[in-house]
């Protein structure tokens, strides 16, 4: 049984890693460019890139 724990937990992204930007780009509408220069200023920070993506598609 711990075998298995030990598979499924190291399968599972961690929280803190950062967003594919492809994902991230489709997610948020946003062009594959402004994706990655999201992700590289908030790095594992998902909530403010989350917050970044919404207002960068806002002010266009």
């Amino acid at each position: 049984m711990q075998r298995r724990q030990q598979i499924g937990q190291d399968t599972r992204k961690k929280i803190s890693d950062p967003y594919d930007v492809d994902y991230f780009a489709k997610k948020h509408g946003i062009s594959s460019k402004d994706a990655a220069r999201i992700i590289n200023l908030h790095r594992s920070d998902r909530d403010s890139a989350d917050r970044a993506a919404y207002h960068l598609k806002g002010s266009c």
